[in-house]
């Protein structure tokens, strides 16, 4: 069994500790018996999309996210091809507001998304950073995380999670937050995401295998400490809404 992860720019959207989310998916398939081909990607490179089986891409600054879209946008085409046949694309942080039609920076400049969402980003005056808890719709337990976002993001009608008892979503505080369409996952959470929640991990190792069809073991991998970790988070960010 061999996958491809394609690790899109983890030079300049990689803030927050963004590449361990690659770096802890690469443990858990390993641990599973899979062959993982690491490709990073560098503003350098010309991205091969066709081989990959998961792309991904975290978060950066507001200048390198502008950097990224301006040779991304070029590649929208191959990625919608990649999606097509069945790979599996996760943007975290403000790597995700690059996946809709446009960004409008707070100067008022728009810039091009990819256009693999029909939703649009607008960059505000109100910094939101903290701690967030979140309610999945693709799994069970509350995600948790942290945002450190100052955008809001309209036109979403699937989102990742339906709402934030802990955070500001999309558009508003404790609202919906994230994207959640086919083979695209997408949320502002970091921290990096994977890593605090082992749930969504194992969402995108089963999503990573049906793809394959390759069959499931009974139970999939648990790291040390990673599920006590997430209880002692969630835990700790439940009590400060009491």
């Amino acid at each position: 069994m061999e996958l491809t992860l394609l690790h899109l720019y983890p030079d300049t959207m990689s803030l927050y500790g963004e590449y361990a989310n690659i770096a802890v998916l690469r443990r858990h398939l390993e641990a599973m018996g899979v062959t993982v081909n690491l490709v990073k990607v560098t503003a350098e490179d010309v991205p091969d999309f066709t081989g990959a089986d998961l792309i991904y891409m975290g978060a950066g600054t507001e200048g390198a996210q502008k950097a990224v879209l301006l040779g991304l946008t070029h590649q929208a085409q191959a990625i919608r091809e990649a999606l097509d046949r069945g790979c599996l694309l996760l943007f975290t942080g403000n790597a995700m507001e690059t996946l809709g039609r446009s960004v409008t920076d707070a100067q008022g400049q728009v810039w091009g998304g990819l256009g693999l969402a029909d939703f649009t980003t607008v960059e505000t005056d109100r910094r939101t950073p903290g701690d967030v808890i979140a309610e999945p719709v693709l799994w069970s337990a509350p995600a948790v995380g942290f945002m450190n976002k100052c955008s809001t993001t309209a036109g979403i009608t699937t989102p990742l999670f339906t709402s934030l008892p802990m955070g500001f979503g999309n558009e508003a505080d404790h609202g919906p937050e994230g994207y959640a369409d086919g083979g695209i996952l997408a949320t502002h959470l970091t921290g990096p995401v994977l890593v605090k929640n082992p749930d969504f991990t194992d969402l995108i190792i089963r999503r990573l295998f049906f793809a394959k069809g390759w069959s499931l073991p009974e139970e999939l991998p648990v790291l040390p400490h990673e599920r006590e970790a997430y209880a002692v988070t969630l835990r700790e960010l439940q009590a400060r809404l009491k």
